[in-house]
């Protein structure tokens, strides 16, 4: 594999690990409130609970609409135009978020038949108006490649939702309350982006460009079907579970999705660790862009190979450790999404490769495949296997839709994955079998992850994996 550039390769990695590092702990902190949740409330009332974020996610997703990702790209081209970005989608924002919140307050009853759902939806709209203006600064932040304030505001952010959740769930002891400590949190995040921002922030409505406003539409609008997308494949699920089925049952499957929902950030963090240098590379037309950008896919597999394999053989013993034992009926449904790992992972990257090269458009039917199949999927299979089906047809789906991907980029840019995947997949199954051994011999769930975890490493390093030797080095130059 072609060698890239040091200084590309130590910019990349000290942004990756402030990205995972600030993901990890506030991950880890929103872990904890759900599982307490979960259990708290029982299958039903985490199911309605999941029902209303579920809801409400298909509504705010217009506020953003591929905006984020405008700033982001367009801020690393042209950093003296970025003040008149962010002012102008801080108004196109705020603009349609107003919209949205009345709608969804006004029209709540007729959003859903569940009466627990709709007391909760105005209060889940605050939530994700605060979550899409936070999102803002965020894009501000990776433009100016200054990912040690998303860090920081991740963690602020799942610190005060998972104290504030705590507080009121044992305080009031009812899904609205839990509502209302999320609402609670996530304000205080953007407080905080603001005030890390504020040099941005200040004097920003001067700088609204109308000129820009179109752009915002034009160019913004593939990547807001992308984002389209990924929120009709986390939350459709749900939605259909809750309309074909009951609360309880939604419940499971929200309980075994949530775990694996988390784990889909880290492909996001290395695609936005990725992301800058990809644009630069394109723009200037740098012949190392393949090289970044396998690094790039092969850095997706080395987290999706183990946590596919060890979540497929041990997603009873999870379960039972996260949730109880109420929660095992939802084990398949975690088995299954496990792999899906496979395919959501590098999907990131390419995608983030597409964005790099301004060919948004080429998503279109990926976008299409993707939300269509979906849908049509889980009609299909929810009647017949219940959350068990909803799980196969996101894992069927997202097969289809990323080999679709794949073969759409080849079209943009040449790349070669599979040579450099021998290694990781090697580790991977040897790692396998040591983890069904240890399972065998009843050795606890924490110590075969741990055990399995440092197993895999360990095989990665005698196998001469070459990205642990290119991490290790970008670290020694640090």
């Amino acid at each position: 594999m072609i060698l890239m550039d040091q200084a590309i390769g130590k910019k990349i990695a000290k942004n990756a690990a402030w990205l995972f590092g600030g993901q990890i702990v506030g991950r880890l902190l929103r872990a904890v409130i759900i599982i307490y949740a979960a259990r708290f409330l029982g299958a039903g009332g985490w199911g309605a609970f999941s029902y209303a974020l579920s809801l409400a996610a298909f509504l705010t997703i217009f506020s953003d609409f591929g905006v984020n990702a405008l700033l982001t790209r367009e801020g690393v081209k042209s950093p003296e135009l970025r003040n008149k970005y962010l002012a102008t989608a801080l108004a196109r924002k705020a603009s349609v978020l107003v919209v949205l919140m009345a709608v969804v307050t006004l029209f709540a009853d007729r959003l859903t038949s569940i009466p627990a759902v709709v007391a909760l939806l105005p209060i889940i709209s605050l939530i994700f108006a605060f979550d899409s203006l936070r999102d803002l600064g965020v894009a501000l932040a990776r433009s100016l490649e200054k990912m040690e304030i998303e860090a920081w505001v991740n963690i602020i952010t799942n610190l005060s939702i998972t104290v504030f959740g705590f507080m009121f769930l044992y305080s009031f002891g009812t899904v609205a309350s839990l509502t209302w400590g999320y609402a609670l949190g996530s304000g205080l995040g953007l407080l905080a982006i603001i005030y890390i921002l504020r040099d941005y922030f200040r004097g920003l409505w001067g700088n609204i460009d109308l000129s820009l406003a179109k752009s915002l539409i034009t160019s913004a609008w593939p990547f807001g079907l992308l984002g389209l997308m990924g929120v009709v494949m986390i939350n459709t699920d749900v939605l259909m579970l809750g309309w074909l089925t009951s609360a309880e049952a939604t419940g499971f499957y929200a309980a075994a999705q949530r775990p694996i929902q988390l784990l889909y950030i880290a492909p996001a963090l290395i695609a936005a660790a990725f992301f800058p240098a990809l644009t630069r590379s394109v723009k200037n037309r740098d012949p190392h862009f393949r090289a970044i950008f396998e690094r790039g896919v092969v850095a997706t597999y080395l987290l999706a190979v183990p946590i596919a394999i060890g979540g497929f053989l041990l997603a009873r013993p999870i379960m039972q450790l996260l949730y109880g034992s109420v929660y095992l009926p939802g084990t398949s449904s975690f088995a299954i999404l496990a792999l899906t790992t496979l395919a959501v992972f590098p999907a990131a990257i390419i995608a983030n490769g597409v964005y790099a090269h301004d060919k948004q458009k080429n998503l279109l039917g990926y976008v299409a495949l993707g939300i269509g199949g979906n849908i049509l999927l889980n009609f299909l299979l929810i009647p017949i296997l219940g959350i068990a089906g909803a799980a196969i047809s996101t894992f069927i789906n997202q097969i289809i839709i990323n080999v679709y991907l794949w073969r759409r980029f080849k079209k943009v840019s040449d790349f070669s994955i599979l040579p450099h995947l021998n290694k990781i997949v090697t580790a991977g199954l040897i790692m396998g079998v040591f983890t069904l051994l240890m399972k065998h011999y009843s050795v606890n769930v924490i110590g075969n992850i741990a055990l399995s975890g440092a197993l895999y490493l360990i095989f990665l390093w005698i196998l001469k994996e070459p990205m642990l030797r290119m991490l290790n080095k970008s670290k020694q130059t640090n």
